[in-house]
This record gives structure tokens, C-alpha cells and sequence, in this order.
């Protein structure tokens, strides 16, 4: 088992559209996971997304928390401190990686890692959090550019989902219309390779997202790592692939595909290159891009028969998605 190679352009360019869409959608049925290539996010916004990143997080720690995450999980913007958030798997109030009876929690290092989120400046709901412009200048214009290109390199493959469930193209875009999406970015600080060596420490712990769908764009460490849905427990790598965006779903598409799509556990551990080192090594810091995805939905047409009824009544999104992010805080 292994995340899937898609390129992208074909749909695109409208060459071979059916084709790209039923990749994508097998790999979703499949492992939940699959890599775009030729995804139409330019290359440039990309690397002067990551360039403003490494100096975000480069800054002293009472810059970084001129800007900070509200104390609630209802408000999800803002800078977070290493450890501030605990992920957390839906129904486990203990955490998705659980500790073992012999392993004392305080010892065991989880949520290694830093971030920043924003989301659309015209949300009254959860505003943007903002650093002052003296501190971090061009910082906000260009976070909202990248946002609103990663929207469209979102409803483009929300096309072509569309597609591959035989629907009209525009079926999902109904749903998104409001881009109530998030982007984020995330900082993993350089740790000595010794503090991953217990199975329950990670940069960040088994869990699942529960959004629509999620973008992911990482650098050349590596770490993210995906659970083989045919040997739970088992963890497969998903290396950076160069040109590449990492899309997954999450917890919402399964539950709108009913079960048709899977929601995979995933995490993010030790680098492939560190594996096998000495305990006096240094993991090298790691640093990736998310972009995540008030209607009422139901199940997607053609999901649910006779022989596969429906598991999962009508839902808010907007309840969904704020009960999910308030669990982390």
C-alpha cells in the first residue's frame, strides 16, 4: 500500500478530466491520500510562502506572541506556541497516541511543533489575528494572496471529485462557496533525535482531520507518516515528492460520502533519514503548508443504496467543524 502519483494537468487542460478524476477518487476509497503533480499552485507563491514562514517562526518568542491564538478553541487563528494545541482523535479526551500504563505523560513529548493560522479577512466570526504591520511588514498581504490561490487549487479538485461521482462539476462548489477554509503554517523546531525514540512522542500525534479535505504542501525533511488501512497500527511514509501537493481527505467527506471515502490516520514522526541514527543526533526543523476545507449536507448522491444505507444524518458543517477545533484547546 502506498499514496498514489496523480497528475493533475490533464483535468486542467480539460484533455483527459474522467481519467484524473477516478484516480483521485480510488486513491480516497483507498488509503484517503494521494499526491498532485502539475497541481496548478505556482511554484513561486509557494517557495515565498515558505520563506516567510522560516521568518515567522525565526522570531523571538515575544514577537511571534504579539499575534496569539485565543485561550479558546473557537477562535482558531493566530500563532501557537509549541504544545499550545493537543490534538486530539474524535471521542478520545486523552489524546489520538495513548500512553501506555507504564509511561508518565510528563515525560512524553507530543505536539512538537508551532503554528500560525488565517482564513478569510471578511470572516465576522473568527476574525484574522494580525501581527502589527511594523513587526512583520507584507506579512498579511502575502498570506491572503496565498489563500485565496489555494482556494482555487481547492475548488479545482472539488471538481473534479464531482466529477468522478459521476455528478455535476459544481456539486461540491455549492458547498464551499463561502471559503470558510484555513491555512496554516506549521513549524516542527529541530529536536534531538532521543525524544521520538518512545512510540508515544511525535511532532504531532496519530489523528485525522476533519474537514472536507486538506492541501498540504511540505519541504524536503520529511515525517508524515499513513496508516495502512489494511494493518491498523502500521504506518506507511509519505515522502516529499518533489512538485507535488499532498491532498487528504478528512472526517467530513468520509461522513458526506458515507464511509465511501476514507479518513485516514496520519502523523508526523521522525524523518525516513533520521531513522537509525545515534541518540545524539538532531532531527532537523520541518516546516509544511495546510490549507483546509453553514449549509446543512447530506449524503453525496450514489453513496447510499439498499445494501449500504445511510449511516450518518444531515449536519452543519459549521457545527461540525467549530465542535472538532474546540476540542484541541
Amino acid at each position: 500500500m502506498s499514496v498514489e502519483v496523480v497528475d493533475f494537468r490533464p483535468f486542467l487542460d480539460g484533455s483527459d478530466k474522467e481519467k484524473v478524476a477516478d484516480a483521485i477518487l480510488a486513491s480516497f476509497k483507498t488509503i484517503g491520500f494521494v499526491y498532485l503533480v502539475n497541481h496548478g499552485l505556482p511554484e513561486d507563491k509557494i517557495n515565498v510562502m515558505f520563506q516567510w514562514a522560516k521568518k515567522l517562526f525565526s522570531a523571538p518568542m515575544e514577537t511571534k506572541q504579539l499575534a496569539p491564538h485565543p485561550p479558546s478553541g473557537a477562535h482558531h487563528r493566530g500563532y501557537s506556541a509549541p504544545g499550545r494545541e493537543k490534538v486530539k482523535q474524535l471521542g478520545d479526551e486523552s489524546g489520538a497516541d495513548k500512553l501506555s500504563d507504564n509511561s508518565p505523560s510528563a515525560e512524553i513529548q507530543r505536539d512538537i511543533k508551532e503554528s500560525f493560522e488565517v482564513g478569510r479577512e471578511d470572516d465576522g466570526e473568527m476574525p484574522n489575528i494580525w501581527y502589527p504591520a511594523s513587526v512583520l511588514p507584507g506579512f498579511k498581504e502575502v498570506c491572503l494572496d496565498f489563500y485565496w490561490t489555494c482556494y482555487e487549487t481547492e475548488k479545482a479538485i472539488l471538481r473534479a471529485l464531482a466529477l468522478a461521482f459521476r455528478l455535476p462539476e459544481d456539486f461540491f462548489l455549492q458547498y464551499h462557496s463561502k471559503a470558510d477554509n484555513q491555512l496554516r503554517l506549521l513549524h516542527y523546531p529541530s529536536i534531538p533525535s532521543k525524544v521520538l525514540e518512545n512510540k508515544n512522542a511525535s511532532r504531532i500525534p496519530s489523528h485525522t482531520d476533519f474537514c472536507s479535505l486538506t492541501m498540504l504542501i511540505q519541504d524536503e525533511v520529511g515525517g508524515l507518516e499513513v496508516e495502512d488501512p489494511n494493518r491498523p497500527g502500521s504506518f506507511i511514509p509519505v515522502p516529499p515528492v518533489k512538485g507535488s501537493i499532498v491532498v487528504n481527505a478528512g472526517d467530513f467527506l468520509m461522513r458526506w460520502s458515507n464511509d465511501t471515502i476514507k479518513s485516514t490516520v496520519h502523523r508526523v514522526r521522525t524523518p525516513p533519514s533520521s531513522e537509525g541514527g545515534n541518540t545524539d543526533s538532531v532531527i532537523p526543523p520541518r516546516y509544511s503548508i495546510p490549507y483546509d476545507s453553514d449549509t446543512v449536507v447530506d449524503c453525496i448522491p450514489g453513496t447510499l443504496s439498499e445494501a449500504r444505507p445511510k449511516r450518518y444524518s444531515p449536519i452543519s458543517t459549521r457545527e461540525y467543524v467549530m465542535e472538532r477545533l474546540a476540542a484541541n484547546y
